[in-house]
């Protein structure tokens, strides 16, 4: 699992982990039933603290795209294919839709973001 962590970035490290897995999960590189590295070896691996790798795992398992089995580890869980397949899907509208409409990436990212932090 590769994973790269933009220290200049705006985006806290644990979202650009926690997207970063998703989007290999999402693009089939990570399928269910792939062992995810360890919160400590992919600290260790990616720079990070191991409660930040700890943070962005706990909010996979909370979306139910990974699970962890105790000591066996955490995995892809088969599950969150539906909820990425959800979301991709409503993605790809929102795409469809903003060009359409002519509007450029930046500012539909922007409106995203706002979307997302609206009550």
């Amino acid at each position: 699992m590769l994973i790269e962590i933009d220290s200049h970035s705006a985006t806290p490290p644990y979202e650009q982990l926690r997207v970063q897995v998703i989007a290999q999960i999402t693009s089939g590189v990570l399928v269910p039933g792939t062992r995810l590295p360890t919160v400590r070896q992919l600290a260790q691996d990616s720079g990070l603290a191991a409660n930040t790798v700890a943070k962005a795992y706990r909010e996979l398992e909370t979306a139910e795209l990974i699970e962890t089995r105790g000591r066996a580890g955490s995995f892809v869980k088969a599950a969150g294919g539906t909820v990425i397949a959800a979301a991709l899907t409503a993605a790809r509208v929102y795409v469809q839709r903003i060009r359409e409409l002519g509007v450029n990436e930046k500012d539909a990212a922007a409106f995203v973001a706002a979307a997302l932090s609206a009550p």
